[in-house]
């Protein structure tokens, strides 16, 4: 494993653009569940409904009250801070590159990192009444789903719920990111979901691609895969 740490570090000195696609595993570290795994969020108890419909739009506006229900006791972690995996990448990709994430928490963000394309928004802001428009901070949210001037239902944040389409210009950006790129690095991602799966169609022929992963994803054989913890690779990086 070490000669493998070795070889993703000389690849990080000598690239050019460095674009970095993350999932749930970069943010464990901090505290937040993941989605998939064996202890994720979708696997930790029974919900009334499915997690995915929890989720939804059709949730949302159906249920408002379970939807909020749900987004605030296992979504928002807002006293979460960056672990070494958000640092060393807001640090290389500030430097020579981008990262691309499909979290919603902005933990990229608050560890410094310029060049972010949250491929699923977020939950922090344009939260926001259905009905008016109206925005509000999330601490308002926390406690209340309700706009009580007009009765209309408040969305958390910019987070593409499922049934909902992803922000072209999120997709846009993500593309010219991985097109970028010399050296495509995928961190803490099952890599089911699309379209974000799909971003990799998008790289160049002679890019090199690093897969960190506790899991093996089954790519290629010539990607190096690193089947280790995150933080400790990035640690010695």
């Amino acid at each position: 494993m070490t000669d493998k740490i070795s070889e993703f570090k000389d690849l990080l000195q000598r690239a050019k653009f460095v674009t970095f696609l993350t999932g749930a595993g970069v943010s464990t570290p901090s505290g937040i569940p993941d989605y998939r795994s064996k202890n994720g969020l979708y696997k930790r108890e029974k919900y009334d409904f499915p997690p995915e419909y929890m989720l939804s739009h059709d949730n949302l506006v159906e249920h408002p009250d379970v939807f909020h229900d749900f987004t605030v006791h296992n979504m928002y972690f807002p006293d979460a801070e960056p672990n070494i995996i958000h640092k060393k990448m807001a640090e290389i990709s500030n430097e020579k590159g981008a990262i691309v994430t499909q979290n919603v928490d902005k933990l990229h963000t608050k560890a410094g990192a310029k060049n972010v394309v949250e491929f699923h928004g977020n939950l922090y802001d344009n939260i926001h009444c259905l009905t008016c428009g109206k925005e509000f901070d999330y601490k308002y949210y926390l406690k209340d789903y309700r706009h009580h001037e007009d009765n209309g239902i408040i969305r958390p944040g910019t987070t593409v719920l499922y049934g909902e389409n992803i922000n072209p210009d999120n997709v846009e950006h993500a593309v010219e990111d991985v097109e970028c790129a010399d050296l495509l690095v995928v961190v803490g991602t099952s890599f089911k979901v699309y379209p974000f799966a799909g971003l990799l169609r998008y790289a160049k022929n002679d890019a090199k691609l690093v897969v960190i992963n506790k899991e093996n994803l089954d790519l290629d054989s010539e990607v190096l895969a690193i089947s280790d913890d995150a933080v400790n690779v990035f640690s010695q990086i």
